[in-house]
Parts: C-alpha cells; structure tokens; sequence
C-alpha cells in the first residue's frame, strides 16, 4: 500500500460502489387515517403512527390533547378526540410532533429514543450518540 496514492485509492474505492441503489430507506410517518363521528374526530390508525415513529401512545396523545385543547380516550389502535378537527390540522401537529420529540437536531434522523433522568427527559440518537433536552 506505501506507493498507492489517496487519488488511486479513492478512485479504486469508487469503482467498487454499486452502479445503483437498490433501496433508499427513508422515514416516512404514516397520514392521519380520520373518521367524524357527530362531535368526535377518530384518528383509526393512531397506534401505527406511533410503532412508525418508535414512540408510546400515551407520549403522542398526552402532546395532541395539549395542543388540540380537548379530551381523548385510546381505544385500541384508534384515539377518539372530543371534538372536530381537520385532516391538516392533525397532520401538522404529528409533523410538529416528529420535529420536537423524534428528530434528531443533530443529524436529523429519526433513530432516537426518549430517555428521562430524573425531572428532565432526553432524545438520544442512536445514529450519532447525541442527547438533547427535550421539554
């Protein structure tokens, strides 16, 4: 290796890489699956939204609850809001959610965990090893 140069070694290295990715694996959060019933907005698919973005139920609607202003009962996967909210409406609040509580806002991916210590609760990234206080 003492002769190779870093050009020739990055270049043998390039030629080794696959010509084309077979699969990009990105995060996606599942949309909102909502169904009215008179004064009651349902939210079908709540407990796949929450296995997709790794975090309890109770985390997720105990958030949604404080920023609708209203009440919700878990029924299964399903969570029943008292109330009529908009399809948007709920959508932003899960991206707002995604942004505090599942993002890591050091490399920006979604492999994160909730840690708390005492009062005060962590995001741990598993990708990068990064911990930030989360309210």
């Amino acid at each position: 290796m003492g002769n190779i140069s870093y050009r020739e070694m990055l270049e043998r290295a390039h030629k080794q890489l696959p010509r084309k990715v077979e699969k990009y694996a990105r995060f996606e959060v599942p949309r909102a699956d909502i169904v009215r019933v008179g004064k009651k907005t349902i939210i079908q698919n709540f407990k796949e939204i929450c296995e997709a973005l790794n975090r309890e139920p109770k985390h997720l609607l105990k958030f949604l609850t404080g920023e609708m202003a209203t009440l919700a009962t878990l029924e299964g996967g399903r969570v029943i809001f008292q109330g009529v909210f908009k399809e948007d409406t709920v959508k932003n609040l899960v991206d707002t959610y995604v942004q505090r509580y599942v993002i890591c806002p050091v490399c920006k991916r979604p492999d994160t965990r909730i840690v708390k210590e005492k009062r005060i609760s962590f995001l741990v990234c598993e990708a990068c090893g990064a911990r930030s206080s989360i309210s």
